[in-house]
């Protein structure tokens, strides 16, 4: 047989296959670091141990006023229908008004409360009976002043969609307890998401770690109910023949989203009896139903902070319950009355709900939007817009309790007319570096490598604000 000669062409063409399945080798072996193939939700430990072993975070869509709801400000009063001075405003843009729109003062009394004399308004009179349970924070800021690049930023550390959400980087460093219902939770009350799925997105990490959304109506996931004349021994024929050639791909070419079309083929299978018993309230009492003010066939809020409670219970690890329509471009009172209306005794509830049961020492509470209100008012004959407030990123109110947070007090403040931060101030990325060391975690060590770099959270900024720990 003849020599078989390759030209040179030939030569760097397969050198270049050859390196490329070298390459995509090794990224397949970083992206696979923290999980094993063929389990992706593997219980993990962190880099040390939690004080939070699951978070519930109530994520006021819209971004409420923390001006009627936890910085009182008396000064705007005096201020009202007059500029606030230039100086203070420096050269912020506003989304809505100009700079010179006057002051519009607090629309609610404010007291104090508990023995931290925490100062909340007279709107939220069931979240001033756990006020020592709460650590205030007034001084969080933002890089963002629009609603879906804030929502993106304070989800996932980044203003655009395709980067991974705080939920799923929970579940890729921590794993499942639970192999009966999805780590990680979505649920949404209102209006709808500006920020839309990209809020519950895994982005480069592998799908396994997305957000599972639970619909307010019917199955509380799609599909949930098998079809008519499907029965579970066919299905599990089925599903065992889909996975035996899965295993089968899997183990030649080591793709991560084969592993994570297995582990949800199972998990849906598991779900079809997990998923209707955690939805039916039936069993929770009246006296637990009465104290969230919850019908259990009502899809609102109520009845998604007692799920909330449930799946927790059923190790569930992140749960995000997105409630929208905080938007108070106009009528702020009626805005921020209605919406408090809606939140305040079930976020309350579900504090007290689970310091009964011993479950808010490991579990962390965050409450809290976007951003926060302009202390100027928005007016717009032309949009039929009248005492509202536009978008304020330098400065808004959250809330944290239990999980390792110190409750009874109130970290940071803002000027006299609550325009900036003048003490402890808290940027989001100091918010989601916190969170993640009440998890475990290093938000510097948790990083996931893509596109040829390691990535994290907090991209390259953030710290652990020190004062909110226990």
């Amino acid at each position: 047989m003849s020599p078989t000669f390759y030209s040179r062409r030939h030569f760097l063409r397969d050198c270049t296959y050859g390196l490329g399945k070298v390459a995509a080798a090794g990224l397949l072996t970083d992206s696979l670091a923290h999980a094993s193939a063929t389990n992706p939700l593997q219980a993990r430990g962190p880099h040390y141990a939690p004080k939070a072993k699951r978070v519930i975070h109530l994520f006021m869509a819209g971004a409420p006023s923390q001006l009627e709801t936890f910085d009182p400000k008396p000064m705007l009063t005096k201020y009202e229908g007059r500029p606030i001075p230039p100086e203070i405003i420096g050269g912020q843009r506003y989304a809505f008004i100009r700079p010179d729109a006057a002051a519009l003062g607090p629309r609610f009394k404010f007291a104090q409360h508990g023995q931290s004399g925490a100062w909340i308004s007279e709107v939220m009179p069931h979240l001033a009976k756990v006020a020592d349970d709460l650590c205030i924070v007034r001084s969080v800021k933002t890089d963002q002043f629009n609603h879906a690049p804030a929502q993106l930023f304070f989800q996932t550390g980044f203003g655009q969609p395709g980067r991974p959400c705080i939920g799923s980087w929970a579940l890729y460093g921590l794993g499942s307890e639970t192999q009966n219902l999805p780590a990680f939770v979505v649920m949404s009350t209102g209006s709808g998401l500006s920020g839309g799925t990209a809020l519950m997105s895994s982005g480069f990490l592998p799908t396994i770690y997305n957000g599972v959304r639970f619909r307010n109506s019917g199955d509380p996931i799609l599909n949930v109910s098998s079809p008519a004349g499907i029965d579970a021994h066919a299905q599990r024929d089925t599903l065992d023949l889909v996975s035996a050639l899965n295993q089968k791909r899997l183990g030649v070419v080591g793709d991560p989203e084969i592993a994570t079309r297995i582990a949800s083929y199972e998990m849906a299978f598991r779900m079809q009896t997990s998923a209707p018993e955690l939805t039916d309230l039936r069993s929770e009492s009246k006296e637990t139903l009465e104290m969230y003010g919850c019908n259990p066939d009502k899809p609102d809020f109520a009845r998604a902070c007692l799920l909330a409670r449930r799946m927790i219970e059923r190790g569930v690890r992140f749960i995000n319950i997105y409630h929208e329509g905080w938007d108070a471009h106009s009528n702020v009172e009626g805005n921020v009355t209605k919406n408090c209306k809606e939140t305040d005794q079930a976020s309350a509830a579900l504090v007290k709900d689970l310091k009964q049961r011993g479950l808010l020492d490991d579990t962390l509470v965050v409450w809290g939007g976007e951003f926060g209100r302009t202390p100027m008012v928005e007016t717009n004959p032309a949009l039929g817009r009248a005492l509202g407030r536009d978008h304020h990123p330098q400065a808004f109110t959250i809330w944290m309790a239990g999980g390792g947070v110190k409750g009874g007090q109130t970290i940071g403040a803002t000027d006299e007319l609550g325009f900036n931060v003048v003490e402890d101030p808290v940027h989001v990325h100091d918010v989601q570096a916190t969170m993640l060391h009440l998890m475990g975690f290093d938000h510097e060590r948790l990083t996931f490598h893509a596109q040829g770099r390691d990535y994290r959270l907090t991209d390259v900024h953030g710290h652990v604000v020190k004062k909110i720990l226990a």
